[in-house]
């Protein structure tokens, strides 16, 4: 039976959509094919090869010498070292979306357990010295902070309303103060980072 059949799937419009988003759904994922990773590969690398190619320094000398760089000049060793160095921007972009990803699925009801087996497989106790603050113990006083898409985010409660609210500021500067109106920290947390992931770039609205 496909599991993914029995999955709520409601409306952006829908009045319960935010409390069944915030559910979280078990299994999370499905293990990704062998040809889906090596896709990953592939795209990777055409993200990476322009960066190796800019900062080497051998292009750079054929550029100045107005010739053209051969791809069989990738074979080269400090070409390739280029190449692990421009492989390591991708790699803090990777950690530090993960840590995004890890906050929002912990904030929002996700484990420790959870966590790590989604990062991998790594135990419990790892997850936790990876993301420390990824999951928090809860009070009904507590605030709640969480960074995402760049921006950053304090999720509160107002005991005498018994609701929660949040601040933002996004990455492109731009700030928000919602009312206390969400009936749960987890639809806090979603108005949050959805604002968030809306003003995630300097110039408009991600998509």
């Amino acid at each position: 039976m496909d599991e993914s059949a029995s999955i709520p799937t409601p409306d952006r419009n829908d009045e319960d959509f935010w409390a069944t988003v915030m559910a979280l759904v078990e299994p999370a994922w499905s293990e990704p094919a062998a040809n889906e990773a090596f896709d990953m590969d592939d795209q990777v690398l055409d993200a990476v090869r322009p960066l190796a190619q800019r900062i080497s320094t051998r292009a750079q000398a054929y550029r100045a010498a107005g010739q053209p760089f051969d791809s069989a000049l990738m074979a080269a060793p400090d070409v390739q070292l280029a190449m692990l160095r421009a492989l390591y921007e991708p790699k803090r972009s990777v950690d530090r979306m993960a840590e995004s990803a890890a906050t929002v699925a912990g904030r929002s009801g996700a484990s420790y357990t959870q966590l790590g087996a989604a990062w991998g497989g790594i135990k419990r106790q790892s997850a936790r010295l990876k993301w420390p603050h990824a999951v928090a113990k809860r009070s009904a006083s507590e605030s709640i902070p969480l960074r995402y898409a760049g921006g950053t985010a304090v999720i509160h409660h107002d005991p005498d309303a018994e609701a929660w609210w949040y601040t933002a500021a996004a990455a492109d500067g731009q700030e928000e103060e919602s009312e206390a109106v969400h009936p749960t920290y987890a639809e806090a947390i979603a108005g949050a980072t959805e604002f968030l992931l809306s003003r995630a770039r300097p110039d408009g609205p991600a998509s």
